[in-house]
């Protein structure tokens, strides 16, 4: 390999970091405007449903939205690769938000059928290529290259997040000028132009053979297998499984246990930073918008906030402090710091909902610290996440590890609709609880019990990459 390859990403990753770009700008485009179109009037375009359907319904939305990662990686292992399983699955994801812009042409109950179809259809969309689209991009790096991983993964990162910037702006600005139906057309044609990006840089894409194509055991059969030849067999669970499969299938199994056993914790983060979408922008429609240099500022603008700081962020922690502080830049160690971050931030943002309910006149900039506080949780835990799912899991693993990862925040919003459904039937006495003082301190609480936790489960943790483990 020559000088210049061994210091330069390889060409072929614009088009993977391009397609995320646009692929971010439909997601998060829609769902800037869910909560506020849920909870809306009638007469204003809305459903006019109640806060607590609102978060329930996004958080259901999201949780389903991560977990067809699994359906995602057998498709990309298994059967027809990354590539074919990135490209087929996002015509649907397109699907999805055409219904989407299609709810105008119906009445209350048509909008209501239209919302939870292409709802699934872009859960199914998203969620199908998760798993894929990062371990793709890893995959395009000789082992030569992999010290370029950690600013590639910081750029995909940043790509996401430069995406989703314009997507809280300007889906926003066509809903107040054109209404809901213009407002979800405008994701699906960023859609339709992600899927072009990625189409376009096939010549150039290192295709890896599924584990069909390499007859390599995946993770359930040899777990499974294991598991029902063990009793006959009386021996030890790993030596049962090296009597039916080869050492380098047994290893990868292996491989992904202690991955599993640290991502456990993980879904508490997620019920709370998701939950910027729902009760932060429900909080939000509370404040007073504000006027900044002729644009307005109200609280679906607002999350637009985050991706900017994300930006700003990824940068100087990749750049600045991650190289300065040596073994504390460890992966598991920086998602600890990230994980306190976040129950930080809601213990800020029920004190402004504290605020708020006593009467207290707040313009939209009083989210500001809490955005900040949540966005820097979000760089040291999602962002490393991704790092640590791609280096640690055995090539063969790779898709499915990073489908699990993606299961946490799955489970994290499920968390969610589970709270809010249980916590309103047992007597709240409001459908609106989800935005109070008192649910938003009831989550920094639970977040603090699981940081703690998930420091002492990283204490232990073993790398398999030694480099991580030095924290470079």
């Amino acid at each position: 390999m020559s000088t210049t390859a061994f210091h330069r990403w390889p060409p072929q990753i614009k088009y993977i970091i391009g397609n995320e770009a646009c692929e971010r700008f439909s997601y998060y485009g829609m769902t800037g405007i869910l909560a506020g179109y849920i909870s809306g009037q009638l007469l204003a375009g809305g459903l006019g449903k109640s806060e607590d359907y609102a978060t329930e319904i996004i958080s259901l939305f999201k949780s389903f939205n991560y977990f067809t990662p699994l359906l995602g990686a057998w498709l990309s292992d298994k059967l027809i690769g990354r590539y074919r399983t990135i490209f087929w699955v996002s015509l649907f994801y397109c699907a999805g938000h055409g219904l989407l812009a299609c709810s105008d042409f119906f009445g209350p109950a048509g909008k209501l059928n239209c919302l939870f179809a292409g709802l699934t259809l872009i859960a199914f969309g998203s969620g199908g290529i998760k798993p894929c689209v990062s371990a793709f991009m890893g995959e395009q790096f000789s082992p030569e290259q992999s010290h370029l991983m950690q600013k590639a993964y910081g750029a995909f990162y940043w790509a996401i997040n430069f995406g989703s910037f314009f997507s809280f702006l300007v889906v926003p600005w066509v809903k107040e000028h054109h209404g809901y139906s213009p407002a979800f057309a405008v994701p699906g044609i960023l859609m339709a132009i992600a899927t072009f990006i990625f189409w376009r840089g096939k010549r150039l894409y290192i295709f890896v053979p599924t584990n069909r194509e390499k007859k390599h055991a995946g993770f359930f059969k040899v777990i499974f297998t294991t598991l029902t030849a063990r009793s006959a067999e009386k021996k030890t669970f790993w030596n049962t499984a090296r009597g039916r499969f080869s050492e380098n299938e047994v290893a990868a199994a292996r491989s992904v246990l202690p991955i599993l056993f640290v991502f456990a914790t993980i879904p508490m983060f997620w019920a709370l930073y998701d939950q910027t979408n729902s009760t932060w922008v429900l909080q939000g429609l509370k404040l007073s918008s504000i006027n900044l240099c002729g644009l307005n500022i109200g609280a679906e603008q607002m999350q637009s906030l985050n991706p900017l700081l994300i930006m700003l962020f990824v940068p100087v922690f990749t750049l600045g402090i991650y190289p300065r502080i040596g073994r504390w830049a460890a992966p598991l160690r920086r998602m600890s710091c990230g994980l306190f971050l976040a129950a930080i931030a809601f213990v800020l943002v029920a004190w402004l909902q504290k605020r708020i309910d006593a009467g207290a006149h707040l313009n939209i900039l009083c989210q500001t610290g809490p955005y900040v506080v949540v966005t820097a949780a979000e760089v040291l835990v999602s962002t490393t996440g991704l790092e640590f799912a791609f280096r640690e899991a055995a090539p063969e693993m790779k898709s499915l590890i990073m489908s699990f990862w993606l299961l946490t925040v799955a489970v994290g919003n499920l968390l969610v609709a589970l709270l809010t459904r249980y916590l309103s039937s047992a007597g709240a006495g409001t459908d609106n609880a989800s935005v109070s003082s008192g649910r938003f301190m009831l989550y920094a609480m639970m977040m603090f019990a699981v940081a703690g936790l998930f420091s002492l489960i990283a204490s232990t943790y073993r790398y398999r990459d030694t480099a991580a483990a030095a924290g470079k």
